[in-house]
């Protein structure tokens, strides 16, 4: 097999993988949804100092995707994906249609209760059911050492690693720093929808979650950050306001009134023209 490969088959990615691990080579997989980014490039840099060889998924999940949310609009551009993977020093790109992750009769869902129910899990019903299956499937398809997640999709991270410890999945799950553009602003595959106004908008919410997490340091009541940082969006030109909240970082549990007193998250999710963006930030 050349440098770099495609392939499209559970067979045929798993008899490669396979062919790694007994030459004794350790296998990183890191999952995507295509129209990548530097965001993703930094997860194959990452991918790339825990493991010899490295495996990109690009699916396009449908089953993570709401009746009204933008399945059929989200950016695709397989032949660019592959150039960046190449480019990026990735091994293999695992490119499966539909039907090969979802065959005629699929009749299985994986539900993770608990962290996936606040925040995404409450404003996208159904979000974390097809996330929890569709990265299950990926784990137990490739078979990998490790799987590298961006801490941009917090919430999906602590789910996934929920979920790999509740059914002893044998891979180590890897959160990696959220990339930013220079105003702040999280990569994200759907900043492409943004016009050059809602852009400007878009970049504030970095500010907002930032002020949050000055005005938690300095000991400031969880209910009055969270109400600042919800005016903030609005003021900012956000349409609509999903959550801006602070979780404890470990279960996303909500730490309730007065002070943060341990490690925590500000989390935010907000929709500017018909681009809904998320982002969150650690109080250390």
């Amino acid at each position: 097999m050349p440098e770099f490969a495609i392939v499209r088959t559970v067979a045929d990615l798993r008899a490669q993988v396979g062919a790694w691990k007994r030459s004794g080579q350790r296998v990183a997989l890191v999952p995507t949804m295509g129209a990548l980014h530097e965001g993703h490039l930094s997860l194959i840099a990452l991918a790339k100092t825990r493991a010899e060889r490295v495996v990109a998924s690009v699916f396009v999940n449908p089953t993570q995707f709401g009746p009204n949310e933008d399945f059929d609009a989200y950016p695709r551009g397989e032949a660019r994906d592959a150039e960046l993977l190449a480019g990026a020093g990735c091994d293999l790109m695992f490119a499966p249609g539909v039907a090969e992750m979802y065959p005629q009769g699929f009749s299985t869902s994986i539900s993770v209760t608990g962290v996936s129910e606040p925040l995404d899990g409450a404003a996208r019903p159904g979000h974390f059911n097809g996330v929890a299956t569709v990265v299950t499937k990926l784990l137990l398809q490739c078979g990998p050492d490790v799987a590298v997640f961006g801490e941009k999709d917090y919430q999906q991270l602590q789910v996934i690693k929920r979920l790999v410890r509740d059914l002893d999945i044998p891979v180590e799950i890897i959160g990696a720093p959220t990339s930013r553009l220079e105003d702040g602003l999280a990569r994200s595959s759907r900043n492409a929808y943004l016009s050059e106004t809602e852009r400007e908008v878009a970049g504030r919410m970095n500010l907002a979650l930032s002020e949050a997490v000055r005005r938690l340091k300095a000991g400031e009541s969880v209910e009055r950050v969270e109400a600042t940082g919800r005016a903030a969006l609005e003021r900012a030109g956000f349409q609509r306001i999903d959550y801006f909240e602070v979780r404890n970082a470990d279960d996303l549990s909500h730490p309730g009134p007065g002070t943060l007193s341990g490690p925590g998250r500000v989390l935010a999710a907000a929709v500017i023209g018909k681009t809904r963006l998320i982002d969150n930030m650690a109080v250390e």
